[in-house]
Formats: C-alpha cells, structure tokens, sequence
C-alpha cells in the first residue's frame, strides 16, 4: 500500500514519516507549501510542484491554521478514494478556536464558559460582569500564542482596545485556576494513547512546551479519557491532541490539535506515538482498501446478476486453477463465503461435484 504525508516538515512528521515506512509499501513525503490545488471544468486536480499528485491508499494530511483550507481542498478531492484521518470540515472547525467552541457546545462537551460578542461595546459589558482574571484569545493561533490573561476590568480594557486596533475577532472566556498546568491528551482512533500533565514555567499562565512548560507522564481515569476521545471524535478527527482543564466541575475541554507536536509528550511519557499513529494508518488504509475491494466484487457480481444481497447461492462459470494436487478458489468465490486460512471446513467431494462448508 501506498501512502502520502503532506505536512511543512516538522520533526514530528518526519518521526511519523519514518514509522509509515515499517508498515507501507511506500510513503512519499510532500511539502505543502508546493501544492496549489485546480478547480475547472475539466474536473478538479491536486498539483506538487506543477504536476498532478498520484494517487495513494492514504493520505496523511498536517499543517499550521495558515494552510487549513487548502487541506480542505486536498482532502475534498481525494474524499472516498482512500483512507484519510481528517474530515474536511475538520481543517475549518479546528484551526478556528471559536468554530471548535460552537461545536463542541453543541455536542455537550465540557468547556470553561466562552463569550463573543459582534462588537466592542458589546465586549466592554461583558467584561463588567465577568469574574476576574480572564482569558481573551484569537480564534486563529497555536502553540499558546495570541492567549492574553486580564487580571481586572482595567486590564481587559486595555486590551480589549489593543485587541479593536489590530480588526480581528477574539474570544472572552473564564479563566481555569489550575496552578498553570493543563493535559495534553493524545486521541488515536477511540483510545488516548498518551497524555501528560504540562506546567507553566514561573509566572506564565500558558502551559505549552513552546512557551517553556514542562510536561510529565500522567494517568487520566475513564472520564476525562472518554472526553477526549469524544472531544475528537465530534472534530472528524482519528488523530489529535486535546487539551484539557482539571477544574472544580470536572475536566474541561480548552482546545484540539489535528496537528500535535511529538517531541514533548514521546519524551515525557516514553510512548512511542509515531509508530502508533503509523501502525493505525496502516491498519485504517488496509480496511479501507479491502472494503474498496468488497465493493468491487459486488458490483461485479451484479454486473453477472448473480448478487442481490439475499444469502442464496451464488454462482460462476469458471475454468479450475489447479496447483499441482491442489484446487485453488476464485478470489470472487473467497470474498463471496468468507473463508480464510484458519478456517476448518467439510468437505464433500463425488466425480464431478465438490461441496465445502464451514465447520
């Protein structure tokens, strides 16, 4: 099986790159910053460097905030013709803070109480009523960066007024009292293969390694497990990293990442993350490739008129592949009945007839 990771080269998707190589038959590495995507009447086309990308069993697909909708695109074409981790809507919803709030609300996931407002004036009542400190954040931003904390109305108006000048939208939002630490959770498919506890370094609120935090190795219980794999699951994403809150009303979900860094929570918890995100693309592609081929022989079937989905007996004009002593099956006639080498089987043979049930 062939495989495509699109990423802007980071040494964690260089680290995934080289596990993919254990378990594919070929994985090739492409740059983001050189597709540019076609949109004609001529059909649509994914271009690397000015020529048509091939095509693959799975696409791996990671980048910063800045590259979300052309992942989008790549992943709306390539949509159904192999195994991909991430939903298109994904790149939109999760790069965009204010767009994972509305739909992890919608969704019943736990979160700090979030405000927006449409306009200054409409922030400045929010900031009256509001308990102090608080956190104000743009939508668009990762590794902690563009994350402000207001310790009183004053401070807030202060950037509340820096904030208007720069004409972006931003997010006011309770703050957490966690003594600066938070957890990185990291979801794969429907289990949270890692996670670790990040600390603040002095008096930085941020707990992300980028702005100096530390991580360890830490043990979530079911709960906060089941929230980060259903925090992920409503994003349409098998692989990310969520970050959560321990708070008085339980584990608070503050932010997702389809894109997770490797290096600190590989070294804090000493799991291996790259090869277990490789060994479940592989294990991924490979369903999907055998459901493709389902398909296929379905539709051949139909197309001889011998499947209409009911469990009658099917049957095939065909010359025997003999292997010596050996009577091998039709690939057709093995996806019909479902046999496999562990399989114990009767059979019963006379001049010109053989019969073979499953055990």
């Amino acid at each position: 099986m062939k495989a495509a990771l699109i990423s802007l080269g980071s040494t964690s998707s260089k680290w995934t790159a080289e596990a993919m190589r254990k378990y594919f038959d070929e994985v090739v590495e492409i740059d983001i910053r050189h597709i540019e995507v076609n949109i004609g009447r001529d059909g649509n086309k994914v271009l690397y460097k000015g020529e048509e990308l091939g095509k693959y069993d799975c696409v791996f697909g990671k980048g910063s905030f800045r590259y979300a909708e052309l992942m989008a695109s790549i992943t709306s074409i390539y949509d159904k013709k192999c195994y991909m981790p991430i939903e298109q809507g994904s790149f939109t919803i999760v790069h965009d803070k204010l767009l994972t709030h509305l739909d992890l609300q919608k969704h019943n996931i736990p979160m700090p109480l979030t405000y927006i407002s449409a306009t200054v004036q409409a922030a400045r009542a929010i900031l009256q009523k509001v308990n102090y400190p608080i956190i104000m954040k743009f939508p668009k931003g990762t590794q902690g960066k563009g994350v402000m904390v207001a310790d009183s109305y004053a401070g807030a108006s202060s950037l509340l007024d820096a904030l208007d000048s720069l004409k972006q939208p931003f997010i006011i939002q309770e703050f957490i009292e966690t003594d600066g630490s938070d957890i990185r959770a990291l979801v794969i498919g429907d289990k949270v293969v890692a996670s670790m506890a990040r600390r603040a370094k002095g008096d930085e609120k941020r707990a992300n390694l980028h702005a100096g935090g530390k991580g360890e190795a830490v043990t979530l219980d079911a709960h906060t497990k089941k929230i980060a794999v259903d925090t992920a699951k409503v994003l349409g994403a098998d692989i990310c990293g969520v970050d959560i809150l321990e708070s008085h009303r339980g584990p608070l979900v503050i932010e997702a990442n389809i894109s997770p860094g490797l290096q600190g929570i590989t070294k804090a918890t000493g799991v291996d993350v790259a090869d277990k995100i490789a060994k479940f693309l592989y294990l991924k592609t490979k369903d999907f490739v055998e459901d493709k081929k389902d398909k296929k022989t379905q539709k051949i079937m139909g197309d001889l008129g011998i499947g209409n989905g009911k469990e009658e007996k099917k049957q095939l004009i065909t010359t025997l592949d003999l292997r010596g002593n050996r009577l091998l099956l039709p690939e057709l006639m093995t996806n019909v009945t479902k046999f496999n080498d562990k399989d114990e089987v009767v059979l019963e043979a006379r001049k010109g007839e053989l019969i073979i049930k499953k055990f």
